[in-house]
């Protein structure tokens, strides 16, 4: 079988797609990865960056010995994979993406980062601050929002993939983005794939950006048919 490495999105950890994981089990030899300081991984001292995060997967792939392998990609695990796919070419054969940012700039990533105040979600979403300690510990739940948000202003500033880089990108990627997706803009997402020489674009229908929320069947089956289709 194929391996299939399955990259969760920012703020997020690989158990969010655990669901995803057991549906593929039949047709995949499946790969959870956390990115540094998710998951209760340490933080790096370097802070995040989507480079880092990058050669932090070529690093778990020198380790299970995989010179190439196809990836999945929530959110921000598609921008790194769509990353390693321009920088590291060899080493990917193909992408998925689904629900990930692509449109960065200044006045976007103010707007990110508001939502990512560690002490306003714990005091107006106090659940879901229980779950973010939760899914990081023993890690501080609080530094990596405050980390996410230092990586979205620098991506702002300076973001790690321009159209010259989708374009430069020749490996097979199917990018998908939901139709009740409100932090991701079709708009956005059909101008990358317009970019992409080898893409094509997936619309779920009915699917909001929490990958919580997601049909998981849907998924399942638009992962199987495009990993599984010939070269």
């Amino acid at each position: 079988m194929k391996n299939l490495l399955l990259l969760h999105g920012a703020i997020g950890a690989s158990d969010q797609l655990l669901p995803l994981k057991e549906k593929l089990a039949a047709g995949f030899e499946n790969h959870l990865f956390d990115f540094p300081g998710h998951g209760g991984k340490a933080l790096p001292g370097e802070g995040f960056s989507i480079d880092h995060f990058a050669k932090s997967v070529l690093q778990w792939m020198d380790e299970q010995q995989f010179p190439s392998i196809d990836i999945f990609g929530y959110s921000m695990g598609g921008y790194v994979g769509l990353y390693l796919a321009r920088h590291y070419p060899e080493r990917v054969n193909r992408v998925f993406t689904l629900a990930t940012k692509f449109a960065w700039d200044e006045a976007t990533a103010a707007k990110e980062v508001k939502m990512l105040d560690p002490e306003k979600i714990a005091e107006k979403v106090p659940k879901f601050a229980q779950a973010l300690e939760k899914r990081h510990a023993p890690q501080d739940w609080k530094l990596v929002l405050r980390e996410t948000a230092a990586m979205m202003q620098q991506l702002g500033k300076s973001p790690a993939l321009t159209d010259d880089d989708f374009r430069a990108i020749e490996k097979p990627v199917s990018i998908g983005i939901g139709d009740r997706d409100t932090m991701v803009s079709l708009e956005e997402t059909i101008h990358v794939y317009r970019q992409l020489p080898g893409a094509e674009l997936r619309v779920f229908a009915r699917t909001p950006h929490p990958v919580e929320q997601v049909n998981v069947d849907q998924l399942a089956d638009a992962i199987g048919d495009f990993f599984n289709r010939a070269d």
